[in-house]
């Protein structure tokens, strides 16, 4: 007879809740002791709160559509209604306040007002000719500004597209364990709905507010919202509320829906905000009520607790500020206190390797192309100045105004086209087209200029299992009764009453959310759902014919006395259940060699116990676990032990893990993933170390190195446990030393045993160090919650997205969908394709910029003119900026990519080479324009187009074949900007482009339409067959002098030339975003405490809010940008203060133990 508590919940009774949305909210108001009374004095109990909302604290909800309709409506859904993008007409509008835009307006606004401005005229001036047409310029000026406009606005709306796309495919990424119908269900957050029943583990991100029903050791981080960063335990009897946003940092639970969306804690505090499109203050709450209930949620919940408060969120270049999971608690970092004017904003993440080398770059190039356009502006009025009321005496009229005009107008348009505002645009196109290939490539990258950063790695830090090996791991090898068996021994030759010890050992203590999904067709294998090693436990059940589930169904979870979850320090899992005829028994399992040193009986061969020695332990490391992992597999050692009611305190935990009897020590395999060993010699090819850091056996990490080629014998290489690597790189005071570490990274390629501290530090240790000439850029794998330190100081953090905690995904830059080291790889050369894509851009605009600049420049100071009118230059800048930066940013990654090594940290952007070829063509450019300049009237036989005196210039032959030969010029110079390195193919590939090939045949016919039919707006005229021929074949002459440039030695030029060399910068020390105040103050003063850590509260939810804006040009998205639940939860930060906790899963190489230390010359 099925229970009214577990009764399935009907939609017949979907109308009958006895709940409110704003009782439920004043309930997630409170913390502690309060919600517990709050809960017991309204409801009784958790159970009876389950009842009022129709829902089954065992079963869950039925799933019945209508039910779940109803839920949405009646308590919301768990979506924050997004805030309208901004429309096409915002971006216009932002668009037009570029600074030299604006200047190049006015200036051809007042030009277009003086051409209707009638002065007396000067004698001898007749320019009746050209009083019709005088406005045609400002208004052609207008009109390519307006161009400029509108493409700028359409491609930052289209960013935006695209920024949305990304959102929405790392929203499908993020899901929950729901009990629906009874069965354990993966759904989308988006999906929840009040009265479901969450399973919560370790690593999890809250997506909504619950009530706890069940609880295992259970400890969250809360300093998301409260401020808070002490961890905080929760328990049924003592602490059941949980909160959306905070993250699960040990244990495990099973808690009920009680706000979503909205409605949830942390939405209603975006409300507040305006971050979502419900810009409603919730009913019955003004804002002074929500600021004193989040004052009091971040001051009341813990009185006496006094910890620093660490903002995070994405800063609006795509990097990520500090989040507080910088620092590993146990690393030695003595913070200083700060003073009180010491502004207490945490710092940016060092900008990535490409962006601080063009920042820098495009910072000098402005202001070298504004010196050069005043310097312009200065020369053309003193020459006129000098002439007319000078040398020819003429005196003052408003009418030489518009020479004034004509001069700015030349100045600003130098100004234009030396700035390099093409290169935002560049990088935006480039990352955007990588990363949606890159998706293709199981890549889903967070940061986006995490793909340019990983293409210049030096070094890769992997995790091993489930990047280098399969993770479906199998127990293919186990000691048991005393007897070493290489094959599953047969279950009749085991004694009686063994098996069922073992299954109550393996299937009690383990994660009741690790299981083993049966085959439904011939054929199929086995599915591992959960916890890989745990599911290779159950696996090794099921091969004797034993059915774990009825364990764990006569031991529901609700039943256990006491679980001490797995983590770091302890290195095992351990389960207390109470025993029918009175007294517990324990459950444990972890890493063989630590947990063979608390056995004091093992059971032998007849099935009963014996006395468990030192020299026996000693005998079975050596015999058997060392033979183990020699082999490459896991070793697991499984124990128990029965203790009477009052023999031990369960809160002490060494009292009660101790004197065990060791039952069984398993050999999981997990094999290397075949393509493995390819990928590992490729990236070795490409200059690229790879280390492994794994928590396994050495033997065992050493075994699945040989295999995957990380360890090559014969060569110096050293393999060494975390316990020896923290020895080594420690002076005598304990204190890590740089330089002791730069005596071990150089050689080290294993480093086992590790503990998440290490991981840190030996990645901070390579950044940190000086002793390469370029650097290291270093990559870190990583899948659980401790590996946040070691993925937010990687230049390149990779999470696995299928063994992934939250918490990982969130410190990460780039989730691996597939968990696979093979697409590291492919990170590696569409990182090394985009920073490639931006240097050859970055190559052909410096030319254009040279030239137009020295053409103008030059022109000014001997003519008095421009050879390119204004708005030439701004058809020549749209070429630059848009045209060009598609072209060259969508080209496809080739495998010669990894054939070379990567440039690191401070080699310069522009290299010999390619300054070579910007040097060599624009000195080619600039001989052939001014050879047109002085000597085109004679060859073409044509009339001078220079006329320094007229202000309206018409268009002339002479000045339109020199704008024509520039323009092809540039468009086949294009072609040769495709190559960076020397390559004498400049077609190469170019047949697979196809965006290129349209683009190039696109700006060819539009400059044919503009010379023929542009007319006085873009001052050009005809030009007969004979002068386009020629014109065409000074164009094509820069493909063959592009293989002139080519032949000369690059290794022969001063390396001076070189330029665009990063600073050689650390990230900055990581401080806690918190101003000390005196502690006498703060007891003074109890309220302004409040109101601190409340505004601190709404500062980091703004932070958190921003989108990544990866999208570095002109696109500045608003603090209010559109967010889902799961935007604010994936875009939050992760706080400093969590335990150094991985998983007990094959993904963390987490069953590890410091006893042994070893290392090894290979």
């Amino acid at each position: 007879m099925v229970s009214e508590v577990d009764a399935p919940v009907h939609a017949t009774n979907m109308s009958n809740f006895e709940c409110t949305v704003d009782e439920l909210k004043e309930l997630m108001e409170l913390r502690g002791g309060e919600g517990l009374h709050k809960i017991q004095s309204e409801y009784g109990d958790t159970m009876e709160l389950c009842h009022r909302l129709r829902t089954s604290p065992n079963i869950g909800l039925d799933g019945v559509v209508e039910d779940l309709n109803h839920r949405r409506t009646v308590f919301g859904s768990n979506i924050i209604p997004p805030k309208k993008p901004k429309t096409f007409l915002q971006l216009v509008y932002e668009a037009l306040h570029d600074t030299t835009l604006i200047i190049l307006e006015v200036a051809a606004i007042f030009s277009l007002g003086l051409s209707f401005y009638k002065p007396p005229k000067e004698e001898g001036v007749d320019e009746e000719d050209e009083s019709s047409t005088e406005w045609i310029e400002g208004v052609a000026i207008l009109v390519a500004v307006a161009i400029v406009v509108l493409v700028t606005a359409f491609n930052d709306w289209s960013k935006e597209r695209q920024f949305q796309g990304l959102q929405k495919r790392i929203e499908s990424e993020h899901k929950i364990s729901v009990l629906r119908a009874g069965e354990l269900e993966q759904l989308p957050i988006a999906d929840l709905v009040v009265g479901d029943i969450a399973q919560i583990k370790y690593g999890d991100l809250l997506p909504a507010d619950g009530v706890l029903l069940q609880s295992n050791d259970l400890k969250l981080d809360e300093s998301s919202l409260t401020g808070e960063s002490d961890q905080v335990k929760k328990g049924v009897s003592t602490d059941p509320i949980l909160l959306s946003g905070t993250h699960v940092m040990e244990g495990t639970g099973k808690m009920v829906v009680v706000a979503v969306g909205i409605h949830s804690q942390t939405g209603i505090i975006f409300a507040l905000l305006g971050a979502s499109d419900s810009d409603k203050v919730p009913k019955n709450k003004s804002k002074d009520d929500l600021k004193s209930s989040a004052a009091n949620n971040s001051s009341e919940a813990h009185p006496d607790r006094t910890a620093p408060v660490v903002d995070g969120g994405v800063n609006n270049d795509g990097g990520v500020v500090n989040d507080g999971i910088d620092d590993p608690p146990d690393t030695d970092v003595v913070p200083k206190k700060q003073s009180k004017n010491v502004s207490s904003s945490p710092p940016r993440k060092e900008k990535s390797v490409l962006q601080a080398k063009l920042t820098k770059l495009t910072i000098q190039i402005g202001y070298a192309g504004s010196l050069i356009a005043f310097v312009t502006v200065i020369i053309l009025i003193i020459r006129f100045c000098a002439q007319t009321f000078g040398i020819e005496g003429h005196e003052w009229s408003v009418y030489y105004l518009n020479y004034f005009v004509k001069f700015i107008i030349i100045g600003v348009t130098v100004l234009v086209v030396a700035v390099p505002e093409g290169l935002p645009l560049a990088v935006t196109l480039s990352l955007a087209y990588s990363v949606r290939k890159m998706m293709l490539d199981n890549n889903l990258v967070r940061h986006l200029d995490a793909c340019e950063t990983m293409g210049n790695a030096t070094a890769i830090c992997s995790d091993k299992t489930g990047t280098l090996t399969t993770n479906r791991m199998t127990v293919v090898q186990s000691y048991v009764c005393g007897v070493h068996h290489k094959q599953k021994p047969d279950r009749d030759a085991l004694p009686d009453g063994f098996i069922e010890l073992l299954a109550d050992s393996i299937a009690i203590n383990t994660n009741y959310t690790s299981r083993i999904q049966f085959a439904q067709q011939v054929g199929e294998v086995n599915k591992q759902l959960g916890n890989k090693t745990e599911c290779a436990l159950l696996g090794y059940l099921v091969d004797f014919d034993e059915d774990y589930q009825q364990v764990r169904d006569r031991h529901p979870e609700e039943t256990f006395s006491k679980v001490y979850t797995f983590n770091s320090i302890r290195k095992s899992m351990s389960t207390v259940i109470r025993l029918k005829g009175g007294g517990y028994r324990i459950f444990s399992k972890g890493a063989s060699e630590i947990m063979l040193r608390k056995c004091s009986k093992i059971v032998d061969r007849d099935g009963s116990t014996t006395h468990f020695d030192k020299r026996r332990r000693d005998v079975i490391i050596k015999s058997v676990i060392e033979k183990m992992a020699s082999d490459g597999l896991r070793t697991i050692c499984v124990a128990y032990r029965d203790i009477g009611d009052d023999e031990v305190d369960l809160e002490i935990e060494n009292e009660v893990v101790t004197n065990l009897t060791c039952v069984a020590i398993v050999g999981i395999q997990d094999p290397v993933r075949p393509e493995v060993p390819d990928s590992i010699k490729r990236c070795q090819k490409a200059g690229i170390t790879v280390r492994m850091v794994t928590g396994d056996n050495i033997n065992t990490a050493r075994a699945i190195a040989l295999q995957c080629g990380i360890l090559t014998p014969g060569e110096n290489f050293l393999v060494m446990e975390g316990k020896e690597f923290n020895r080594r790189i420690r002076d005598e005071k304990g204190v890590i030393v740089q330089d002791l570490i730069d005596k071990i990274w150089p050689r080290l390629r294993v480093l086992a045993r590790s503990s998440p501290a290490d991981k840190y530090t030996l990645v901070k240790g390579i950044i940190d160090s000086r002793i390469s000439e370029n650097r290291e850029v270093v990559a870190v794998t990583g899948d659980g919650t401790n590996d946040g330190p070691a993925l937010k100081k990687a230049d390149v953090g990779f999470a696995m997205g299928i063994a992934g905690t939250d918490v990982a995904k969130e410190a990460s830059d780039i989730i691996l969908t597939d968990d696979n080291f093979t697409s590291i790889v492919k990170a590696v050369m569409w990182g090394r394709n985009v920073y490639d894509s931006i240097a050859k851009f970055l190559q052909f605009q410096l030319t254009v910029n040279v030239v137009a600049v020295v053409t103008t420049f030059l022109g000014a100071c001997i003519i008095s003119d421009s050879p390119l009118r204004a708005v030439q230059m701004l058809w020549v800048n749209l070429i630059m900026d848009t045209l060009a930066s598609l072209a060259l940013a969508t080209e496809m990654p080739s495998d010669d990519l990894l054939l070379r090594k990567p440039y690191g940290r401070t080699k310069p952007l522009i290299s010999r080479t390619m300054m070579k070829n910007i040097i060599g063509h624009s000195l080619y450019q600039l001989f052939i324009v001014f050879f047109i300049l002085f000597y085109g009237p004679t060859w073409f036989d044509i009339d001078s187009g220079s006329d320094p005196e007229s202000i309206y210039s018409v268009p002339t032959e002479h000045f339109t074949i020199i704008f024509n030969a520039f323009v092809l010029m540039q468009i086949f110079n294009e072609i040769n900007a495709r190559k960076i390195h020397g390559e004498r193919n400049v077609f190469e590939g170019i047949h697979k482009n196809w965006i290129f090939i349209l683009i190039i045949i696109a700006t060819l016919l539009t400059q044919v339409i503009l010379v023929e039919f542009g007319g006085r707006p873009f001052m050009t005229t005809g030009l007969s067959i004979d002068q386009w021929m020629w014109c065409m074949f000074l164009g094509l002459s820069e493909l063959l002098w592009g293989q002139v440039i080519t032949t000369l030695p690059t290794n022969k030029l001063p390396r001076f030339l070189s330029y665009g060399r990063a600073p050689a910068i650390t990230k900055p020390a990581q401080t806690d975003d918190v101003v000390d105040n005196d502690e006498d103050e703060e007891d003074d003063d109890p309220m302004k405490n409040s109101r601190v850590l409340w505004i601190r509260g709404l500062t980091r939810l703004q932070r958190q809010i921003r989108v990544v804006n990866a999208f570095r040009s002109s696109v500045e998205y608003d603090k209010k940008s559109q967010r889902s639940m799961h935007d604010i939860f994936m875009h939050s930060a992760a706080n400093d203060s969590y335990l150094l906790n991985p998983e007990l899963d094959g993904s963390k190489d987490d069953i590890s133990t410091n006893s042994v230390t070893l290392e090894t010359s290979i």
